[in-house]
């Protein structure tokens, strides 16, 4: 797993020259744009709704004594439960939104490292976004259900730390996830490609954590992530791919 997931990370080294050499930046533009809009928009409901929240989690302390340094620390707390969540949705809204434009770069990438003539499954723009939006709408509920438990450990004294480490482990596994898909989305069914990056988890995980890494630069972050995320990811799902011989997909020479 730990090998898998240094493998994962190993793979944004060449991000940057593999995206120059097949002129790839023109497709990330509107992919950049969704993600600067949808995290403009996530940002201000953040700041906003923080306080809020702070609020209701002070509520539950009754007592006078300690309840100025009890709001504080709910403050605290409800900023962290809304960037959490908006992490979430900000990355399943943009990986979803982004799908038609990201595959093409994919089929590029595994057509450049391949060799292969033609790998496309000639899905039209509507199926891609589909794919794109059932894969991370999935994965949004799975992320969901697992980040609601994740948070509870952070009120745990003395081991509530460790939530912040599995949040954003869970985070980048969901990351990772939708940046294979759009390469397996040309070989592999909805399901298939569930199980598929099940078994090669530590991949996605390496993957994704950069992304979640990316994403606390500003604005530089939010405009380079997906470029060299899906880059990095590209390269890393073809060479798994080529160890199942029943796929297509061209063997270098």
């Amino acid at each position: 797993m730990i090998k898998n997931i240094i493998s994962g990370i190993k793979a944004y080294g060449g991000s940057f020259k593999l995206i120059g050499t097949l002129n790839l930046w023109p497709y990330f533009l509107v992919p950049i744009g969704i993600s600067l809009i949808t995290a403009s928009i996530i940002g201000f409901a953040a700041w906003g709704l923080s306080d809020n929240i702070g609020g209701l989690i002070s509520k539950i302390w009754f007592w006078e004594w300690g309840a100025e340094t009890f709001r504080t620390i709910s403050d605290i707390l409800g900023a962290f439960i809304v960037i959490a969540i908006g992490l979430i949705l900000y990355k399943h809204i943009v990986m979803a939104l982004s799908a038609p434009f990201m595959s093409p770069v994919s089929e590029i990438i595994e057509t450049h490292i391949s060799g292969a003539d033609h790998l496309h499954r000639d899905t039209s723009f509507s199926q891609q976004l589909w794919r794109g939006t059932r894969v991370n709408i999935r994965n949004l509920m799975m992320e969901l259900l697992l980040t609601i438990p994740i948070l509870l450990i952070g009120f745990i004294p003395i081991i509530g730390f460790i939530s912040t480490i599995l949040l954003f482990l869970v985070q980048s596994y969901y990351a990772g996830f939708g940046n294979m898909d759009y390469t397996l989305e040309r070989h592999l069914k909805y399901k298939e490609s569930v199980q598929f990056v099940k078994r090669h988890r530590g991949f996605a995980i390496g993957n994704g954590i950069v992304f979640m890494a990316m994403l606390l630069i500003p604005i530089v972050g939010i405009i380079l992530v997906l470029p060299l995320s899906v880059t990095a990811a590209s390269t890393v799902t073809v060479d798994l791919l080529w160890e199942k011989p029943t796929l297509k997909v061209v063997q270098p020479s």
